[in-house]
């Protein structure tokens, strides 16, 4: 059963509307698209998270404005990073026919043995750009590091696309990459024959043989 996020339009869109609608437990947001238009709504909070949680970034679910259902999927996120929310939500309404691009979350899979022996595993991109339907967009791409040494590194053309889907990014483009540990430099000890010198000592000895006089 496909997921349905309820919404409604909003007629009011000044400022203090706005604040009026998150202070209702809401969320403002705008739905767009090419054969859509753009409208504003509102979205409740509580299922909105919900829905997030279960369709990920780029799962497609259907959008409930005052009855009307359209096809959509989250395109963009703004955050309160103080109170750790959502303050607004931009839906894009999706022709489920046609390709589109969207960015998709890179999650990196094992341990290399590059990092096993020291190396530090560096992530070059969190993200990377595919074309795909709507529907065919993956929820992320898995990047297995697990046979990478030091120096070794993975690129865009090294990863292997789904049959439903095409990367966008440069093929040259590096993904991750495992590099050689850091060598931090030794440290001198002191000489014994050297002592470290006190600021002040001579005007402080100095003051002393005053007071003596």
């Amino acid at each position: 059963m496909a997921t349905v996020l309820k919404a409604a339009v909003r007629e009011d869109l000044r400022g203090s509307r706005i604040s009026k609608i998150r202070q209702q437990g809401n969320i403002p947001a705008v739905v767009y698209g090419k054969k859509f238009g753009s409208r504003a709504i509102a979205v409740e909070e509580v299922d909105f998270i919900k829905t997030m949680r279960a369709e990920g970034k780029t799962g497609v679910f259907k959008l409930d404005i005052d009855g009307t259902k359209t096809d959509v999927m989250i395109y963009d996120l703004q955050y309160d990073t103080i109170k750790n929310k959502v303050i607004h939500v931009d839906f894009y309404a999706a022709d489920m026919n046609v390709e589109m691009d969207a960015d998709v979350p890179v999650s990196v899979v094992g341990e290399s043995k590059g990092v096993k022996e020291g190396g530090v595993l560096q992530q070059a991109v969190y993200e990377l750009s595919v074309r795909a339907l709507p529907q065919e967009l993956p929820d992320q791409i898995e990047v297995n590091v697990e046979e990478l040494d030091v120096n070794d590194a993975l690129l865009v053309k090294d990863l292997k696309a789904g049959d439903n889907y095409a990367f966008n990014n440069e093929p040259e483009e590096v993904v991750v990459s495992v590099t050689p540990p850091d060598e931090e430099p030794e440290e001198e000890e002191p000489s014994e024959e050297e002592e470290p010198e006190l600021v002040g000592a001579e005007e402080e000895s100095g003051d002393e043989e005053q007071d003596k006089e």
